[in-house]
């Protein structure tokens, strides 16, 4: 398998080889983000690429939000387009060395970009940096992907075993707004840290 480090994404976006970006907030996220009403809490998109979800939080006044990325390329992307987001929560870095508590983390195409060897890490860092009664809210694929590069596939019958010691399920059922290219091949989560 491929080394999935900071060389491998900042290549993706130099080479214009960044086929996951929709170019705008993804439509299970935007819905999700225009239902909620209390603008002061503090959210963390990982892997978040160009970062388009933020993009809109930020328009919509949640000035708490923070992104971090492997790759230094999409966090400047996203700088050019957002006037006045804070740099300090634009962060470079490796979302399994980061540390911090938020109420709610959106997932938008992060968990099929890392190993899959990592998913367990993954639910136990997403558990470690939400506060207590905190969510992990996004979309997974429900679909066989690629085994050898990203994006990676699975099912939401084995997600449940990374999840299950640490979430309550709010919401786990097939996505019913995804992209016309991806009807049918994604699960909405909303999870609660226990």
């Amino acid at each position: 398998m491929i080394d999935l480090n900071e060389d491998f994404w900042s290549a993706r976006y130099r080479e214009g080889k960044a086929g996951w970006d929709l170019g705008g907030p993804s439509t299970p996220l935007k819905e999700y983000i225009d239902g909620l009403t209390e603008k002061s809490i503090k959210i963390l998109i990982p892997g978040a690429g160009n970062a388009h979800e933020a993009e809109y939080l930020w328009q919509q006044g949640f000035t708490n939000t923070h992104i971090i990325d492997l790759a230094i390329e999409p966090l400047d992307n996203f700088k050019n387009r957002v006037n006045g987001f804070p740099d300090a929560q634009a962060i470079q870095g490796d979302f399994f060395e980061h540390q911090g508590q938020y109420d709610l983390i959106l997932e938008q195409t992060f968990f099929c970009a890392i190993s899959p060897s990592l998913r367990g890490a993954y639910a136990k860092q997403m558990a470690a940096l939400l506060k207590p009664g905190g969510k992990l809210v996004g979309v997974l694929f429900n679909a066989p992907k690629n085994t050898d590069q990203p994006p990676f596939g699975g099912t939401a019958e084995e997600y449940q075993t990374y999840f299950d010691p640490y979430f309550e399920y709010s919401i786990y059922e097939a996505c019913r707004n995804s992209i016309k290219p991806r009807s049918g091949q994604e699960w909405f989560i909303e999870l609660v840290r226990k």
